[in-house]
């Protein structure tokens, strides 16, 4: 318990933090490696090229093999005419790269241990709005100094998805969900408690 996270302002207080979780060390190569991992696994990969055998057509030999002065040709498929399959066809695939549970804990404790050393997490449990107007909670987020805001709670609330889903650059995550990319891209992250004790739990 040597660590202690921030308030935002003062109608909030600090909370005392775990080491394990908030103290763990700048590991830039892992964070790399969390990072690639989660923007590979997003991608589609649903791309698709028809090869020569996928194309219709091209089943008899489109002229003699001898005697007309043209290039010997075996099909009408071949990549090298217009209406020919590719030569190497793109085919659906899967990117995702594999990381262990126990890795993937330590990357995340080492992005929260640098924003905290770096001033950028703190805690407020005041950020959550009390109604659904986005002009309310608006007024709350203005004050902070932040191209890219991050907010971890604890639960998603409807009034806060309801009063953030318009302003741009403010995210919302549950603390079960937050994955590496939210936190390296986000100028300030902001917690609730109860999000704080989450994520202790989770790596712990």
């Amino acid at each position: 318990m040597g660590l202690q996270i921030s308030a935002l302002n003062g109608k909030d207080v600090s909370v005392d933090v775990i080491d394990s979780v908030f103290g763990q060390a700048y590991n830039e190569t892992l964070i790399h490696q969390l990072v690639t991992r989660h923007l590979a696994g997003a991608r589609a990969g649903t791309k698709a090229q028809k090869t020569r055998s996928d194309v219709s057509g091209g089943g008899s030999k489109p002229w003699n093999q001898k005697g007309t002065g043209r290039a010997r040709a075996g099909t009408t498929r071949s990549p090298i005419w217009r209406t020919g399959g590719v030569a190497f066809a793109a085919r659906p695939r899967d990117y995702e790269q594999k990381l262990n549970k126990k890795m993937f804990r330590v990357g995340v404790r080492s992005i929260l241990s640098e924003l905290l050393r770096q001033q950028r997490l703190v805690v407020s449990d005041s950020i959550l709005p009390a109604t659904a107007k986005t002009k309310e909670f608006n007024q709350i987020i203005k004050q902070i100094d932040a191209r890219r805001l991050l907010i971890i709670v604890d639960k998603v609330e409807v009034n806060l998805v309801l009063a953030s889903r318009n302003i741009p650059n403010v995210e919302i995550v549950e603390a079960a969900n937050l994955n590496p990319v939210l936190l390296v891209s986000a100028d300030k992250v902001i917690a609730t408690s109860s999000a704080i004790k989450k994520l202790e739990e989770c790596l712990a």
